[in-house]
């Protein structure tokens, strides 16, 4: 699964304003609701913090990928928000977190949301410098584009 099909640049929130984890999740919350992307955002908002709790969701390398399951969503969500900042989102590394990756997907097919979990995290590994890059565009466009230049170079 690539990454970039599932996202579009007007599901980038090119820079959060939030500086602390829970804040952070709610300001992606209610920028999906604005979108008309989910409707109940107070169902969206327990969830990515029940599975906080369970574990931060830090990958490392300041990027973290919040996710949940969604009764309301039909199709997989994926959105993107950047903090130039950072914001300490209990990391085990210790380190501030720049690059969010929040995953909705229905809840009626589990495997689907660990391939696009699977998928982000294999995109991180391969290529150690899309944090920075992603963090260096100047628009949402070209953070998709970075993101398909990279999973461009991992099918090479």
């Amino acid at each position: 699964m690539e990454v970039h099909s599932l996202l579009t640049e007007d599901m980038i929130l090119p820079e959060i304003v939030s500086q602390e984890r829970d804040a952070v999740l709610g300001e992606m919350v209610n920028f999906l609701k604005n979108k008309g992307a989910v409707v109940n955002d107070k169902e969206l908002s327990e969830r990515l913090m029940q599975r906080e709790k369970l574990g931060s969701t830090v990958i490392g390398k300041g990027v973290a990928i919040p996710h949940c399951k969604l009764e309301e969503v039909r199709t997989p969500l994926l959105a993107l928000a950047i903090s130039k900042r950072g914001v300490d989102f209990a990391s085990v590394d210790g380190k501030l977190t720049h690059v969010f990756f929040l995953v909705i997907t229905p809840p009626d097919d589990p495997s689907l949301n660990l391939q696009i979990l699977a998928s982000i995290a294999q995109l991180l590994r391969q290529s150690p410098s899309l944090q920075k890059k992603i963090l260096g565009a100047i628009n949402p466009l070209k953070m998709v584009e970075i993101i398909r230049q990279e999973e461009k170079k991992r099918n090479e």
